[in-house]
């Protein structure tokens, strides 16, 4: 696995299949190549807890960052702890380029 950076700031989480607006997002994110050649990335969302409770567990996730890239956004736990504010997540689709990551 090769570090290929980190991706921090704020965003919009919302639904892509219904338009769910989620409000202001915090994200933390690192990106990886792998041996094949392909990109993935894996991080830390911050949100309202009331709202992260209203998202976790979707599958149509979008967050649009603040400058302008939108990254499908997928929980990587099952549960989620009532109260929190923060989860781990997987990118699935939407990210740069391997020379466009951040070092």
């Amino acid at each position: 696995m090769q570090f290929l950076g980190a991706m921090r700031g704020q965003g919009t989480l919302t639904s892509s299949d219904d338009g769910q607006d989620y409000g202001s997002a915090e994200y933390d994110i690192d990106g990886f190549r792998n041996d094949k050649g392909e990109t993935m990335a894996s991080g830390e969302l911050r949100l309202d807890p009331d709202r992260l409770a209203l998202a976790f567990g979707r599958r149509d996730l979008r967050l649009q960052t603040e400058g302008g890239v939108s990254l499908d956004v997928r929980f990587s736990a099952k549960q989620m702890p009532v109260g929190t504010d923060a989860a781990h997540i997987d990118i699935t689709g939407g990210l740069p380029a391997p020379k466009d990551w951040r070092r």
